[in-house]
């Protein structure tokens, strides 16, 4: 399994933008996460920039996203549309790209859905629960969400909490 330490992840991005502007070849992997780059302007002076941004931090509560943790969510969700898992979640992302009528926004809603499952394991120290990720998908629908999946409790958390370096 791989399970880059997030210096070794956020190289990869620096590494994978590099690679783009000097037009060497990229792996298959590459070019996904460099169509994810492409979307996201504003994380290009960062990727310009690894020596200033390896070992920064971004602070959820100074209210700064994390520009890796996002470009990362939005790769584990591409790679979960090309194997269509958890089941449910393709169809789920063409309804929501239907109906923003654009599919970036429909990726940031099941960012909010991924983040929910994740943050609701590590608050509970239970396994993730897919079906979280599609009862939030299915609320960002306006459909009656599986009577079956308990909402979230009302907490005041601080949200996700990330593994150690």
């Amino acid at each position: 399994m791989f399970n880059p330490s997030r210096d070794e992840a956020r190289r990869f991005f620096f590494d994978t933008w590099r690679k783009h502007k000097a037009n060497d070849t990229l792996t298959d992997l590459e070019r996904m996460t460099l169509a994810i780059i492409l979307l996201h302007p504003e994380y290009h002076p960062v990727l310009d920039a690894p020596a200033r941004y390896l070992e920064r931090e971004w602070l959820p509560e100074d209210g700064q996203t994390n520009p890796f943790l996002h470009l990362a969510m939005h790769l584990s969700i591409e790679e979960q549309l090309s194997i269509d898992q958890p089941p449910g979640i393709r169809a789920r992302i063409d309804a929501l790209s239907l109906q923003h009528q654009d599919r970036h926004p429909a990726l940031h809603d099941a960012m909010d859905g991924l983040a929910e499952m994740i943050w609701h394991a590590q608050r509970y120290q239970t396994p993730p629960d897919p079906q979280l990720y599609l009862h939030c998908l299915d609320r960002k629908l306006g459909r009656d969400p599986d009577p079956e999946v308990k909402p979230l409790p009302d907490d005041d958390g601080p949200g996700l909490i990330l593994p150690p370096r």
